[in-house]
């Protein structure tokens, strides 16, 4: 089995694959503190629950967008499974061509969900993934990673608001958002669901003006199955490309591949 991790500001995304499928995804919360030693048994738990043992891993991939867990958790893997995480980054075949000014500073989570959507979808695509932040990736022909936009997340900016004014509660996304809210709560629900949407909309149709052709849109992340249905545009709901680009990146980059 591989065991796939990416790590987000938030939250961490475990995928355990078997003969190219994947058989599970979990998710833990993203903890700077953890020692490796925690997060293994973290992990060992996941495995658990999923039945599946530690020694059925035979090989690993992860990407991090936090610095520190990206040594800790390879260390966590090892303790629990014997396994050397391959780490995303510099040095990795992506099968991209990056056009940003430094290419080395582009997220590692951004350029795994371009891997996958390259892979499964018609180009220009434009990736859209909701977490921390919410970020959109353009792919181009001849696999061109051209860059995109970094946007303030919908947790962050809606927690920002509750903490910065004083007769606004912190409210949840649950329930409808219809589109004129009758009470504060509503009212909180329905610019944080619609007015995203609309902002991915605009952004869309601002991008199709630049490029002048349309573009495949992808939408991504734990809030993704919440904002898409807001959306007059129809995305393709992707909540595991991560996973998948991962596995992607792996067969790319195992040993003993030659190409």
């Amino acid at each position: 089995m591989l065991l796939a991790i990416d790590v987000g500001n938030t939250n961490i995304v475990l995928g355990g694959i078997c003969d190219g499928k994947q058989i599970f995804s979990a998710r833990l919360k993203s903890d700077r503190s953890k020692t490796a030693d925690q997060y293994a048994l973290d992990i060992q738990g996941i495995l658990t629950l999923y039945g599946v043992s530690p020694r059925e891993v035979e090989g690993g991939i992860l990407s991090s967008v936090v610095p520190y867990l990206q040594s800790v958790l390879p260390d966590a893997v090892k303790i629990l499974t014997g396994v050397e995480l391959m780490v995303v980054g510099p040095g990795i075949k992506t099968g991209l061509n990056i056009r940003t000014d430094n290419p080395a500073s582009v997220g590692s989570d951004l350029i795994v969900a371009a891997v996958a959507a390259r892979a499964k979808y018609k180009t220009p695509i434009a990736i859209v993934d909701m977490g921390t932040a919410t970020t959109l990736s353009l792919v181009l022909r001849d696999n061109e990673y051209m860059g995109g936009m970094i946007i303030p997340g919908l947790w962050t900016s809606l927690n920002a608001l509750s903490a910065n004014a004083a007769q606004l509660p912190y409210i949840d996304l649950n329930g409808p958002a219809k589109l004129i809210g009758t009470n504060t709560v509503d009212c909180m629900r329905s610019g944080a669901i619609n007015g995203t949407a609309a902002m991915l909309d605009g952004l869309l149709d601002r991008l199709e003006d630049e490029l002048k052709e349309p573009v495949t849109p992808i939408l991504t992340g734990g809030l993704s199955p919440v904002i898409a249905p807001a959306c007059r545009r129809r995305f393709h709901l992707e909540p595991d490309i991560l996973i998948d680009g991962l596995m992607i990146l792996y067969e790319k980059n195992k040993p003993g591949r030659t190409e």
